[in-house]
């Protein structure tokens, strides 16, 4: 006759309670990488689709220029907690899809110390976020001024002409280029979501 086998010791609760946070701080921490990893494929995302107005980012211009005449208006702002002035030299320009076209603004500091902004971008109506495109732009990079300081930043772009087979476009031949200035700390998070927000007005803190 066998003896009966030992039952296995259960855990005791202080040790179940340890795996379980060992568990949980495992979530978390999964959790805020993808967190962290999101801003950057959400930006991708938006860029590569159009989504949510989002421009593309061209390194050529297209091989074709068209008839079809595009009014491109540009709106500029300034999130509270950042001492610039910023503005377009133009308020609109008309170009025909294809045709490549820069446009300066102007910055300027208020501020008594050196400052950093980072402009979120898109463009309005939405369609036309896939087929607006820039090929150089102030918006890639973060922007730094000293006290009272004035640049030029210009931005070069242009309207792809596939946009003229784009029935979601058929009478629609005005594009609305809004930038949002942020103070650049912290601001990478805050461009993504105001990405997806038109501007109503130009405004500064």
């Amino acid at each position: 006759m066998t003896s009966p086998r030992p039952r296995p010791t259960p855990p005791s609760p202080a040790r179940a309670n340890a795996r379980v946070a060992v568990a949980l701080v495992g979530l978390v921490g999964a959790m805020g990488g993808l967190a962290y990893a999101s801003v950057p494929f959400y930006d991708w995302f938006c860029r590569a689709t159009g989504y949510g107005g989002t421009p593309g980012v061209a390194t050529v211009a297209p091989d074709r220029i068209i008839d079809r005449v595009f009014e491109v208006r540009f709106d500029a702002n300034v999130a509270q907690g950042l001492a610039w002035d910023f503005h377009p030299e133009v308020p609109s320009v008309r170009v025909r899809a294809g045709e490549v076209a820069t446009v300066v603004y102007r910055i300027e500091s208020r501020a008594e110390t050196e400052t950093r902004g980072i402009a979120a971008f898109n463009v309005t109506p939405e369609q036309a976020g896939g087929h607006f495109a820039k090929i150089a732009c102030f918006c890639f990079t973060e922007q730094t001024l000293r006290p009272h300081e004035v640049i030029e930043a210009p931005v070069t772009f242009y309207v792809d002409p596939a946009a003229d087979a784009d029935k979601n476009l058929r009478g629609r031949d005005t594009i609305t280029l809004s930038y949002t200035f942020f103070p650049a700390d912290g601001a990478k998070a805050r461009a993504a979501s105001a990405a997806l927000v038109p501007a109503s007005g130009s405004r500064t803190n």
